[in-house]
């Protein structure tokens, strides 16, 4: 892996060590409280080729309950999906399919990787980094700031990639604020989704949870095994999944507009409940659960030429709900 440089500076904040000493900083704004892991290349959390290495979270609690967690057992950073939260992941599909074997390739929060003799991309690999370029965090009590800047010649790709976690000061919200500046000599062209790995209270995906979003859904190659399905605005579980068990579809019916990005999960057990919505209009969203997570992942899309640049937010709005009796 090429060399990277880290800038971490602590403005009125504290960054510790978390377990097994990954770097992360805690953050709250009173009402909701995070721990977020901090990109490190040879101590992070997080160190595959998957996943946008920025505001990776390790837990975030609101009233009681905890909305993020490891949804699997053990832990190796170099794992594609040994990740928590509501981790992105940036998609290239055109610079993955123009380049050659061992051609570099745009991965946009990780950096540059090498394309090996394999044609298509697939995301359970993790890649060889050659240039993970240069990152930089900055924490204050409610927010971490992460900016990564890469520049690769042989590629004729670049970019400067500014995230921002922050915990809203007047509501029990989390926001993802991002900027994505193209300062390559090649257009980018990118799909980006949000995981959403829930994992509340460590409850079990089944019937406790329901997932509801803003359109009647229609289900696209659903593979939902009698577990779960599909009725009009929701997914629904039909009883609790099993340790080696999952379900995934595609859904559609949505259009082009923000306000159909607006996706709620609920556990009427442990009365925990979010909202999640955006600024940008959805282009595509597959929904899969594990036992051990809920993960609508709803995708947005964008084209940045030379020396332009795209924004958009993502916000987490967490609530409480009555509790469901049990007798």
């Amino acid at each position: 892996m090429g060399r990277i440089t880290i800038i971490i500076a602590a403005v009125a904040g504290c960054i510790v060590a978390g377990a097994a000493d990954y770097p992360s900083a805690d953050i709250t704004n009173g009402a909701v409280r995070a721990k977020v892991w901090l990109p490190d290349p040879e101590n992070g959390y997080y160190r595959a080729t998957r996943f946008d290495w920025a505001g990776v979270i390790g837990s975030l609690e609101f009233r009681g309950n905890n909305y993020f967690a490891p949804w699997k057992e053990g832990h190796d950073p170099k794992d594609h999906e040994a990740v928590s939260g509501p981790v992105e992941e940036f998609l290239t599909d055109e610079a993955w399919a123009g380049a050659k074997p061992g051609d570099n390739v745009l991965k946009i929060g990780v950096g540059i990787i090498r394309k090996p003799e394999a044609a298509k991309y697939e995301f359970f690999k993790t890649y060889d980094i050659v240039n993970p370029g240069k990152w930089a965090v900055k924490t204050a009590p409610d927010q971490v700031e992460f900016t990564q800047t890469v520049a690769d010649d042989a590629s004729g790709y670049g970019y400067e990639y500014h995230k921002t976690v922050r915990l809203a000061k007047d509501a029990p919200n989390l926001i993802l604020e991002h900027t994505l500046k193209n300062s390559g000599a090649r257009a980018i062209d990118t799909r980006v989704y949000d995981h959403n790995f829930f994992v509340i209270d460590d409850q079990p995906s089944g019937p406790d949870f329901t997932v509801r979003f803003a359109f009647p859904l229609t289900p696209i190659d659903p593979n939902l095994k009698g577990i779960a399905q599909v009725r009009g605005d929701e997914v629904a579980y039909l009883r609790v999944l099993k340790p080696d068990e999952w379900v995934e579809t595609r859904l559609s019916g949505f259009y082009d507009t923000p306000k159909d990005y607006n996706i709620r999960i609920e556990n009427s057990k442990v009365g925990a409940g979010v909202r999640i919505t955006a600024d940008q209009p959805l282009v595509d969203i597959n929904f899969w659960s594990p036992r051990t997570a809920v993960c609508p992942e709803p995708l947005i899309k964008f084209h940045i030429e030379p020396g332009a640049e795209a924004k958009w937010r993502i916000t987490y709005h967490f609530y409480t709900l009555p509790l469901t009796r049990r007798d």
